[in-house]
Protein backbone atom coordinates (compact mmCIF):
# COMPACT_ATOMS: atom_id res chain seq x y z
CA UNK A 1 0.00 0.00 0.00
CA UNK A 2 1.40 3.41 -1.01
CA UNK A 3 2.61 5.79 1.70
CA UNK A 4 0.00 8.54 0.90
CA UNK A 5 -2.82 6.02 1.41
CA UNK A 6 -1.39 4.94 4.75
CA UNK A 7 -1.14 8.60 5.81
CA UNK A 8 -4.74 9.20 4.79
CA UNK A 9 -5.98 6.13 6.71
CA UNK A 10 -4.04 7.19 9.80
CA UNK A 11 -5.44 10.74 9.57
CA UNK A 12 -8.98 9.37 9.37
CA UNK A 13 -8.25 7.23 12.42
CA UNK A 14 -6.96 10.19 14.44
CA UNK A 15 -9.96 12.33 13.50
CA UNK A 16 -12.40 9.61 14.53
CA UNK A 17 -10.56 9.01 17.80
CA UNK A 18 -10.62 12.72 18.69
CA UNK A 19 -14.40 12.78 18.29
CA UNK A 20 -14.86 9.67 20.49
CA UNK A 21 -12.57 10.52 23.41
CA UNK A 22 -14.95 9.39 26.17
CA UNK A 23 -15.64 6.12 24.45
CA UNK A 24 -11.94 5.60 23.91
CA UNK A 25 -11.20 6.12 27.61
CA UNK A 26 -13.94 3.69 28.68
CA UNK A 27 -12.77 1.13 26.16
CA UNK A 28 -9.15 1.37 27.28
CA UNK A 29 -10.21 1.08 30.92
CA UNK A 30 -12.21 -2.08 30.20
CA UNK A 31 -9.32 -3.71 28.37
CA UNK A 32 -6.87 -2.62 31.08
CA UNK A 33 -9.03 -4.23 33.76
CA UNK A 34 -9.25 -7.47 31.79
CA UNK A 35 -5.48 -7.47 31.27
CA UNK A 36 -4.83 -6.95 34.98
CA UNK A 37 -7.20 -9.83 35.76
CA UNK A 38 -5.59 -12.32 33.36
CA UNK A 39 -2.02 -11.38 34.34
CA UNK A 40 -2.74 -11.63 38.07
CA UNK A 41 -4.53 -14.95 37.73
CA UNK A 42 -1.81 -16.48 35.55
CA UNK A 43 0.93 -15.06 37.79
CA UNK A 44 -0.68 -16.52 40.91
CA UNK A 45 -1.04 -19.83 39.07
CA UNK A 46 2.65 -19.77 38.07
CA UNK A 47 3.67 -18.86 41.62
CA UNK A 48 1.59 -21.68 43.06
CA UNK A 49 3.07 -24.13 40.55
CA UNK A 50 6.64 -23.07 41.37
CA UNK A 51 5.98 -23.35 45.10
CA UNK A 52 4.36 -26.78 44.90
CA UNK A 53 7.10 -28.19 42.71
CA UNK A 54 9.74 -26.73 45.06
CA UNK A 55 7.96 -28.32 48.02
CA UNK A 56 7.80 -31.57 46.09
CA UNK A 57 11.57 -31.47 45.60
CA UNK A 58 12.09 -30.78 49.33
CA UNK A 59 12.35 -34.51 50.01
CA UNK A 60 14.77 -35.04 47.13
CA UNK A 61 14.71 -35.42 43.35
CA UNK A 62 14.25 -38.59 41.29
CA UNK A 63 13.92 -40.83 44.34
CA UNK A 64 12.43 -44.28 44.86
CA UNK A 65 11.57 -45.35 48.42
CA UNK A 66 11.21 -49.11 48.93
CA UNK A 67 9.71 -51.01 51.89
CA UNK A 68 10.01 -54.78 52.40
CA UNK A 69 6.76 -56.72 52.20
CA UNK A 70 5.70 -60.36 52.06
CA UNK A 71 5.74 -62.72 49.11
CA UNK A 72 2.41 -63.49 47.48
CA UNK A 73 3.67 -66.06 44.98
CA UNK A 74 5.32 -69.49 45.26
CA UNK A 75 8.89 -69.27 44.00
CA UNK A 76 11.51 -72.00 43.51
CA UNK A 77 9.75 -74.33 45.94
CA UNK A 78 9.35 -71.65 48.63
CA UNK A 79 5.87 -70.94 49.94
CA UNK A 80 4.12 -67.63 49.68
CA UNK A 81 3.66 -65.36 52.70
CA UNK A 82 7.39 -65.14 53.54
CA UNK A 83 8.35 -61.79 55.06
CA UNK A 84 11.21 -59.89 53.40
CA UNK A 85 13.67 -58.10 55.71
CA UNK A 86 16.23 -55.59 54.45
CA UNK A 87 19.66 -55.62 56.10
CA UNK A 88 22.20 -52.75 56.30
CA UNK A 89 24.60 -54.62 53.99
CA UNK A 90 21.94 -54.50 51.26
CA UNK A 91 22.89 -50.85 50.68
CA UNK A 92 26.38 -51.76 49.50
CA UNK A 93 24.98 -54.76 47.60
CA UNK A 94 22.70 -52.48 45.54
CA UNK A 95 25.51 -49.97 44.94
CA UNK A 96 27.60 -52.74 43.40
CA UNK A 97 24.76 -54.32 41.43
CA UNK A 98 23.45 -51.04 39.96
CA UNK A 99 26.48 -48.73 39.56
CA UNK A 100 24.51 -46.23 37.47
CA UNK A 101 22.55 -44.96 40.49
CA UNK A 102 23.38 -41.55 41.94
CA UNK A 103 23.25 -43.05 45.42
CA UNK A 104 21.59 -45.53 47.78
CA UNK A 105 20.69 -45.23 51.44
CA UNK A 106 19.24 -47.41 54.17
CA UNK A 107 17.04 -46.13 56.98
CA UNK A 108 15.82 -47.22 60.41
CA UNK A 109 13.19 -45.37 62.43
CA UNK A 110 12.68 -45.05 66.16
CA UNK A 111 9.56 -43.18 67.25
CA UNK A 112 8.90 -41.37 70.53
CA UNK A 113 12.58 -41.18 71.40
CA UNK A 114 13.39 -38.97 74.38
CA UNK A 115 15.69 -36.01 73.55
CA UNK A 116 16.93 -34.01 76.56
CA UNK A 117 18.87 -30.77 76.78
CA UNK A 118 19.18 -29.33 80.29
CA UNK A 119 15.69 -29.27 81.72
CA UNK A 120 14.02 -29.49 78.32
CA UNK A 121 12.77 -32.93 77.21
CA UNK A 122 11.13 -33.65 73.88
CA UNK A 123 9.79 -36.84 72.31
CA UNK A 124 10.86 -37.07 68.69
CA UNK A 125 11.37 -39.31 65.68
CA UNK A 126 15.00 -40.44 65.41
CA UNK A 127 16.26 -41.72 62.07
CA UNK A 128 19.31 -43.94 61.64
CA UNK A 129 20.59 -43.54 58.10
CA UNK A 130 23.51 -44.02 55.76
CA UNK A 131 25.83 -41.06 55.23
CA UNK A 132 24.45 -40.68 51.68
CA UNK A 133 21.03 -39.91 53.21
CA UNK A 134 22.04 -36.27 53.66
CA UNK A 135 22.69 -35.59 49.97
CA UNK A 136 19.95 -37.77 48.54
CA UNK A 137 17.24 -36.57 50.90
CA UNK A 138 18.09 -32.89 50.62
CA UNK A 139 19.30 -32.55 54.22
CA UNK A 140 21.02 -29.19 53.76
CA UNK A 141 22.57 -27.80 56.97
CA UNK A 142 22.44 -24.22 58.15
CA UNK A 143 25.70 -22.24 57.88
CA UNK A 144 28.10 -23.35 60.61
CA UNK A 145 26.85 -26.94 60.73
CA UNK A 146 27.13 -30.10 58.67
CA UNK A 147 25.54 -33.47 58.02
CA UNK A 148 27.42 -36.56 59.21
CA UNK A 149 29.80 -38.25 56.77
CA UNK A 150 31.10 -41.74 55.96
CA UNK A 151 33.81 -41.46 58.63
CA UNK A 152 31.21 -40.63 61.29
CA UNK A 153 29.32 -43.74 60.24
CA UNK A 154 32.41 -45.97 60.08
CA UNK A 155 33.57 -44.92 63.54
CA UNK A 156 30.05 -45.05 65.03
CA UNK A 157 30.30 -41.51 66.28
CA UNK A 158 27.52 -40.15 68.47
CA UNK A 159 26.64 -37.18 66.36
CA UNK A 160 23.14 -35.94 65.57
CA UNK A 161 21.59 -33.74 62.90
CA UNK A 162 18.38 -31.92 63.89
CA UNK A 163 15.40 -30.73 61.91
CA UNK A 164 14.92 -26.96 62.20
CA UNK A 165 11.55 -27.14 64.00
CA UNK A 166 12.81 -29.80 66.39
CA UNK A 167 15.93 -27.73 67.15
CA UNK A 168 13.76 -24.70 67.91
CA UNK A 169 11.51 -26.73 70.22
CA UNK A 170 14.50 -28.02 72.22
CA UNK A 171 17.03 -25.18 72.12
CA UNK A 172 14.83 -22.16 71.45
CA UNK A 173 16.91 -19.27 70.09
CA UNK A 174 20.21 -20.89 71.17
CA UNK A 175 22.47 -22.22 68.39
CA UNK A 176 22.47 -26.02 68.95
CA UNK A 177 25.67 -26.79 66.97
CA UNK A 178 28.33 -28.12 69.32
CA UNK A 179 25.89 -28.67 72.20
CA UNK A 180 25.43 -32.02 73.96
CA UNK A 181 22.02 -33.67 73.60
CA UNK A 182 20.84 -36.82 75.37
CA UNK A 183 19.13 -39.38 73.14
CA UNK A 184 17.40 -41.83 75.49
CA UNK A 185 20.00 -40.82 78.13
CA UNK A 186 22.94 -41.33 75.72
CA UNK A 187 24.98 -38.18 74.98
CA UNK A 188 25.28 -36.98 71.37
CA UNK A 189 26.91 -33.91 69.86
CA UNK A 190 24.74 -31.74 67.62
CA UNK A 191 26.71 -31.19 64.41
CA UNK A 192 24.09 -29.45 62.28
CA UNK A 193 20.57 -28.13 61.91
CA UNK A 194 18.43 -28.48 58.79
CA UNK A 195 17.97 -25.28 56.86
CA UNK A 196 14.31 -24.27 56.56
CA UNK A 197 12.75 -25.79 53.46
CA UNK A 198 9.38 -26.50 51.91
CA UNK A 199 8.54 -30.19 51.93
CA UNK A 200 5.35 -31.70 50.63
CA UNK A 201 6.29 -35.33 50.04
CA UNK A 202 7.10 -37.43 53.10
CA UNK A 203 7.04 -41.09 54.09
CA UNK A 204 8.18 -40.98 57.73
CA UNK A 205 7.16 -37.53 58.89
CA UNK A 206 8.49 -34.05 58.06
CA UNK A 207 12.27 -33.66 58.07
CA UNK A 208 11.89 -30.47 60.10
CA UNK A 209 10.64 -32.51 63.08
CA UNK A 210 13.12 -35.40 62.92
CA UNK A 211 16.65 -36.08 64.16
CA UNK A 212 19.15 -38.12 62.10
CA UNK A 213 22.11 -40.14 63.41
CA UNK A 214 24.57 -42.51 61.66
CA UNK A 215 23.07 -45.92 60.91
CA UNK A 216 25.93 -47.77 62.66
CA UNK A 217 25.48 -45.66 65.80
CA UNK A 218 21.73 -46.25 65.69
CA UNK A 219 22.23 -50.03 65.55
CA UNK A 220 24.66 -49.96 68.46
CA UNK A 221 22.26 -48.00 70.66
CA UNK A 222 18.91 -49.52 69.72
CA UNK A 223 20.06 -53.01 68.73
CA UNK A 224 18.01 -53.22 65.52
CA UNK A 225 19.23 -55.34 62.62
CA UNK A 226 16.75 -54.70 59.83
CA UNK A 227 16.15 -51.58 57.75
CA UNK A 228 12.70 -50.06 57.73
CA UNK A 229 13.16 -48.82 54.20
CA UNK A 230 15.72 -48.25 51.47
CA UNK A 231 15.96 -45.47 48.94
CA UNK A 232 17.91 -44.67 45.80
CA UNK A 233 18.25 -41.81 43.34
CA UNK A 234 18.60 -41.88 39.56
CA UNK A 235 20.25 -39.23 37.40
CA UNK A 236 17.27 -38.52 35.15
CA UNK A 237 13.54 -39.21 35.54
CA UNK A 238 13.52 -41.44 32.47
CA UNK A 239 16.08 -43.74 34.18
CA UNK A 240 13.68 -44.65 37.00
CA UNK A 241 11.75 -47.46 35.28
CA UNK A 242 14.92 -49.33 34.32
CA UNK A 243 16.51 -48.78 37.74
CA UNK A 244 13.45 -50.15 39.53
CA UNK A 245 13.47 -53.25 37.33
CA UNK A 246 17.18 -53.83 38.10
CA UNK A 247 16.58 -53.21 41.81
CA UNK A 248 13.78 -55.78 42.00
CA UNK A 249 15.81 -58.28 40.00
CA UNK A 250 18.83 -57.86 42.31
CA UNK A 251 16.85 -58.25 45.55
CA UNK A 252 14.72 -61.10 44.19
CA UNK A 253 17.88 -63.16 43.59
CA UNK A 254 19.22 -62.21 47.03
CA UNK A 255 16.03 -63.02 48.97
CA UNK A 256 14.62 -65.59 46.54
CA UNK A 257 11.25 -64.24 45.46
CA UNK A 258 9.54 -63.71 42.12
CA UNK A 259 10.72 -60.32 40.70
CA UNK A 260 7.18 -59.77 39.35
CA UNK A 261 5.68 -60.20 42.85
CA UNK A 262 4.21 -56.77 43.63
CA UNK A 263 3.65 -57.66 47.29
CA UNK A 264 7.26 -58.56 48.05
CA UNK A 265 8.40 -54.93 47.72
CA UNK A 266 6.36 -51.78 48.17
CA UNK A 267 7.66 -48.89 46.09
CA UNK A 268 7.03 -45.15 46.10
CA UNK A 269 8.22 -43.82 42.76
CA UNK A 270 8.51 -40.05 43.29
CA UNK A 271 9.11 -39.51 39.56
CA UNK A 272 5.58 -40.75 38.80
CA UNK A 273 4.03 -38.75 41.63
CA UNK A 274 5.90 -35.63 40.44
CA UNK A 275 4.31 -36.05 37.02
CA UNK A 276 0.88 -36.23 38.64
CA UNK A 277 1.64 -33.07 40.62
CA UNK A 278 2.84 -31.31 37.47
CA UNK A 279 -0.41 -32.26 35.70
CA UNK A 280 -2.47 -30.94 38.62
CA UNK A 281 -0.66 -27.60 38.70
CA UNK A 282 -0.95 -27.31 34.91
CA UNK A 283 -4.69 -27.89 35.26
CA UNK A 284 -4.90 -25.14 37.88
CA UNK A 285 -3.00 -22.78 35.57
CA UNK A 286 -5.30 -23.61 32.68
CA UNK A 287 -8.39 -22.98 34.80
CA UNK A 288 -7.09 -19.62 36.01
CA UNK A 289 -6.05 -18.75 32.47
CA UNK A 290 -9.52 -19.54 31.11
CA UNK A 291 -11.11 -17.33 33.77
CA UNK A 292 -8.69 -14.53 32.87
CA UNK A 293 -9.30 -14.90 29.13
CA UNK A 294 -13.07 -14.79 29.66
CA UNK A 295 -12.64 -11.60 31.69
CA UNK A 296 -10.57 -10.12 28.87
CA UNK A 297 -13.12 -11.23 26.28
CA UNK A 298 -15.78 -9.23 28.11
CA UNK A 299 -13.65 -6.15 27.54
CA UNK A 300 -13.20 -7.18 23.91
CA UNK A 301 -16.95 -7.49 23.46
CA UNK A 302 -17.25 -3.98 24.87
CA UNK A 303 -14.79 -2.75 22.26
CA UNK A 304 -16.77 -4.46 19.51
CA UNK A 305 -20.07 -2.97 20.70
CA UNK A 306 -18.56 0.51 20.79
CA UNK A 307 -17.18 0.07 17.29
CA UNK A 308 -20.59 -1.09 16.03
CA UNK A 309 -22.16 1.97 17.62
CA UNK A 310 -19.57 4.19 15.94
CA UNK A 311 -20.32 2.61 12.56
CA UNK A 312 -24.04 3.15 13.04
CA UNK A 313 -23.61 6.79 14.07
CA UNK A 314 -21.32 7.51 11.15
CA UNK A 315 -23.40 5.68 8.54
CA UNK A 316 -24.28 8.87 6.63
CA UNK A 317 -20.68 10.05 6.73
CA UNK A 318 -19.43 6.69 5.48
CA UNK A 319 -22.00 6.64 2.69
CA UNK A 320 -21.07 10.15 1.54
CA UNK A 321 -17.38 9.23 1.49
CA UNK A 322 -18.04 6.09 -0.55
CA UNK A 323 -20.35 8.02 -2.92
CA UNK A 324 -17.52 10.49 -3.49
CA UNK A 325 -15.16 7.67 -4.46
CA UNK A 326 -13.60 6.62 -1.18
CA UNK A 327 -12.10 3.15 -1.39
CA UNK A 328 -13.36 0.36 0.88
CA UNK A 329 -10.00 0.08 2.64
CA UNK A 330 -10.14 3.81 3.55
CA UNK A 331 -13.31 3.01 5.46
CA UNK A 332 -12.40 -0.38 6.96
CA UNK A 333 -8.77 0.05 7.99
CA UNK A 334 -9.33 3.04 10.32
CA UNK A 335 -11.92 0.99 12.23
CA UNK A 336 -9.59 -2.02 12.47
CA UNK A 337 -6.71 0.24 13.52
CA UNK A 338 -8.93 1.96 16.06
CA UNK A 339 -10.06 -1.29 17.68
CA UNK A 340 -6.54 -2.78 17.65
CA UNK A 341 -4.80 0.26 19.12
CA UNK A 342 -7.46 0.78 21.79
CA UNK A 343 -7.02 -2.84 22.81
CA UNK A 344 -3.23 -2.80 22.79
CA UNK A 345 -3.03 0.53 24.60
CA UNK A 346 -5.47 -0.71 27.24
CA UNK A 347 -3.42 -3.89 27.48
CA UNK A 348 -0.23 -1.90 27.99
CA UNK A 349 -1.86 0.12 30.79
CA UNK A 350 -3.12 -3.11 32.36
CA UNK A 351 0.33 -4.71 32.15
CA UNK A 352 1.93 -1.77 33.94
CA UNK A 353 -0.69 -1.93 36.70
CA UNK A 354 -0.32 -5.72 37.00
CA UNK A 355 3.49 -5.52 37.18
CA UNK A 356 3.27 -2.93 39.96
CA UNK A 357 0.79 -5.09 41.92
CA UNK A 358 2.86 -8.27 41.43
CA UNK A 359 6.04 -6.47 42.48
CA UNK A 360 4.39 -5.16 45.65
CA UNK A 361 2.95 -8.58 46.48
CA UNK A 362 6.36 -10.20 46.03
CA UNK A 363 7.72 -7.93 48.78
CA UNK A 364 5.30 -9.32 51.36
CA UNK A 365 7.24 -11.71 53.66
CA UNK A 366 5.91 -15.27 53.80
CA UNK A 367 8.04 -16.49 56.71
CA UNK A 368 6.12 -17.98 59.60
CA UNK A 369 3.06 -18.80 57.49
CA UNK A 370 3.12 -22.28 55.97
CA UNK A 371 0.00 -21.51 53.90
CA UNK A 372 1.64 -18.42 52.37
CA UNK A 373 4.81 -20.40 51.65
CA UNK A 374 2.88 -23.08 49.78
CA UNK A 375 0.80 -20.45 47.94
CA UNK A 376 4.03 -18.92 46.69
CA UNK A 377 4.66 -15.48 45.28
CA UNK A 378 2.99 -14.41 42.02
CA UNK A 379 5.45 -14.75 39.16
CA UNK A 380 5.10 -12.93 35.84
CA UNK A 381 7.04 -14.95 33.29
CA UNK A 382 7.82 -14.20 29.64
CA UNK A 383 5.41 -16.88 28.29
CA UNK A 384 2.57 -15.32 30.32
CA UNK A 385 3.34 -11.89 28.84
CA UNK A 386 3.53 -13.23 25.28
CA UNK A 387 0.26 -15.15 25.63
CA UNK A 388 -1.48 -12.03 26.96
CA UNK A 389 -0.17 -9.90 24.09
CA UNK A 390 -1.33 -12.50 21.55
CA UNK A 391 -4.82 -12.62 23.09
CA UNK A 392 -5.01 -8.83 23.08
CA UNK A 393 -3.98 -8.71 19.44
CA UNK A 394 -6.64 -11.23 18.39
CA UNK A 395 -9.37 -9.50 20.40
CA UNK A 396 -8.42 -6.05 19.08
CA UNK A 397 -8.32 -7.22 15.47
CA UNK A 398 -11.68 -8.99 15.68
CA UNK A 399 -13.28 -6.10 17.57
CA UNK A 400 -12.39 -3.77 14.72
CA UNK A 401 -12.81 -6.17 11.81
CA UNK A 402 -16.50 -7.03 12.04
CA UNK A 403 -17.71 -3.41 12.45
CA UNK A 404 -15.32 -2.42 9.65
CA UNK A 405 -16.77 -5.09 7.36
CA UNK A 406 -20.24 -3.76 8.09
CA UNK A 407 -19.06 -0.25 7.24
CA UNK A 408 -17.57 -1.40 3.91
CA UNK A 409 -20.90 -2.99 2.91
CA UNK A 410 -22.89 0.21 3.35
CA UNK A 411 -24.95 1.24 0.28
CA UNK A 412 -24.36 4.97 -0.24
CA UNK A 413 -27.98 5.46 -1.41
CA UNK A 414 -29.39 3.77 1.72
CA UNK A 415 -27.31 5.98 4.03
CA UNK A 416 -29.42 9.02 3.15
CA UNK A 417 -32.27 7.53 5.26
CA UNK A 418 -30.18 7.70 8.45
CA UNK A 419 -30.54 10.73 10.65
Amino acid sequence: MARPRLRLIFQLFLKASALERKRAILTIAAIAWGTVAILLLLSFGQGLKNSLMKARRGMGNNLAIVWPGSTSKVWEGLAQGRAIHFRPEDVQFIREKIPGLVGVFGQMDHWNTTLTYGRKTQNAHVVGASASFGELRNQIPRPGGRFFNARDEAEKRRVIFLGDELAKDIFGATDPVGKKLLVDSTPYTVIGVLIHKLQMGTYSGPDAQAAVIPLSTYQEQFGEQHLNEMGFMVKKPQDMAGALAEYKEALSSRYRFDPTDDKALMVWNTVSSSKVMANITTGIEMFLGIVGVLTLLIGGIGVGNIMYAVVKERTREIGVKMAMGARAQWVTLPFILQGLLYTLFGGAVGMVIAIVIITLLSLIPTGGSRAMEFLGKPTLSLPIGLITVAILGVIGTLAGYFPARRASMVDPAETLRYE
